[in-house]
C-alpha cells in the first residue's frame, strides 16, 4: 500500500536545466554589465580618447606624473585591463581573470592616486575604487550567473577557488606593477 501512495521520481537533471531564468540570474546580469561596460568604457578613454577621454598619450603623461615610466605602456597596461577586464565581466567570459584585472587596476588606484584622499569621493578617495575591486570580486566568487558564456566551464560557477585567484592574481600583479 505504501507503494501506491508515493509519488513517482521526477527527473531532476531534466527539470533543472529546462527551469526558468532567475531573478537572481537578471540581478547578476545587470550588475555584470553595468560595472563591467561602464569598466570598459573607462578603459576606453584611456586607449582611444572616446567617451570624454584624453587617449594614449595624454593618459601616459599623467602616469608618467605619477612616477609610472614609461607613461605611455602603463597607460596602456591600465586601459587594456579596464578595457578587457569590463567587457569579460560583462559577458561572463574568463570571469575569475577578469575580475582580477579590475581589482589589480583598482589596488594601482588606491595605492598612487586616491588612498591618500580618504574614503570619500567627494573628496578624491578610494571609495569608488573599492566598491569597483569588491563587486569585481564578488562577482568571481557568486559566479556570473546563468546569462553568462563561462556557464558551461567549471570556473563559471563561482566559489572560493575563483575568488581566492581573482583576489591573489590581481593583487600580485598590482604589486608587481607598483614595485616596476
Amino acid at each position: 500500500m505504501n507503494e501506491k501512495l508515493r509519488a513517482p521520481p521526477q527527473p531532476t537533471a531534466r527539470v533543472a536545466a529546462h527551469s526558468p531564468v532567475s531573478a537572481a540570474d537578471c540581478g547578476l546580469l545587470l550588475l555584470r554589465l553595468t560595472f563591467g561596460l561602464l569598466m570598459a568604457g573607462h578603459g576606453c578613454q584611456k586607449l582611444f580618447g572616446i567617451f570624454g577621454g584624453e587617449g594614449l598619450t595624454a593618459t601616459g603623461k599623467g602616469f608618467a606624473s605619477l612616477g609610472y615610466r614609461p607613461g605611455t605602456v602603463y597607460a596602456a597596461i591600465g586601459g587594456g585591463s579596464e578595457f578587457l577586464g569590463g567587457l569579460g565581466l560583462a559577458l561572463g567570459l574568463l570571469t575569475p581573470l577578469a575580475s582580477a584585472t579590475l581589482i589589480g587596476v583598482m589596488i594601482n588606484a588606491m595605492v598612487t592616486v586616491t588612498a591618500a584622499h580618504g574614503l570619500w569621493a567627494t573628496d578624491g578617495g578610494v571609495e569608488y575604487n573599492v566598491a569597483i575591486a569588491v563587486v569585481a570580486l564578488a562577482i568571481a566568487a557568486i559566479g556570473p550567473g546563468r546569462l553568462a558564456l563561462d556557464r558551461p566551464f567549471r570556473w563559471g560557477k563561482g566559489g572560493w577557488p575563483e575568488a581566492v585567484f581573482a583576489l591573489c592574481v590581481g593583487g600580485i600583479g598590482a604589486a608587481i606593477v607598483l614595485i616596476l
